[in-house]
């Protein structure tokens, strides 16, 4: 119900900037969260920012170089990414939460995207 855009190969030191968006949720309704994970490993969730953008979290392995924005009147939500590091790599994903304390640790209460792919190597 969600789509993410932006992923692509970068190298370590780079940026890449992610969206997502919906054609069928409102998400100027939802919390929305960034998750990722890694080849042979669980998902993270790395971000939340919530209706209004008053609330946010952000995981520590990305903090100083991941920031979250959204903009309600076009749909969207961002996912900035800079100094990009090797241990980044990952499919990324969006998930849309009714409310702002069920994101990271609730995601079975959250709409998904499909994923995008991150790729930081030399």
């Amino acid at each position: 119900q969600l789509e993410e855009s932006g992923g692509g190969l970068v190298q370590p030191g780079g940026s890449l900037t992610l969206s997502c968006t919906s054609s069928k949720i409102p998400l100027s309704m939802a919390t929305i969260g960034w998750f990722r994970q890694a080849p042979g490993k669980g998902r993270e969730g790395i971000s939340c920012i919530s209706k209004n953008s008053d609330d946010r979290y952000v995981a520590v392995s990305v903090e100083g170089r991941f920031t979250a924005s959204r903009d309600n009147d076009k749909n969207t939500a961002t996912l900035h990414m800079n100094n990009l590091e090797p241990e980044d790599t990952g499919t990324y994903y969006c998930a849309a939460f009714p409310v702002y304390r069920y994101c990271p640790g609730r995601p079975d209460f959250a709409s998904w995207g499909q994923g995008t792919q991150v790729n930081v190597s030399s």
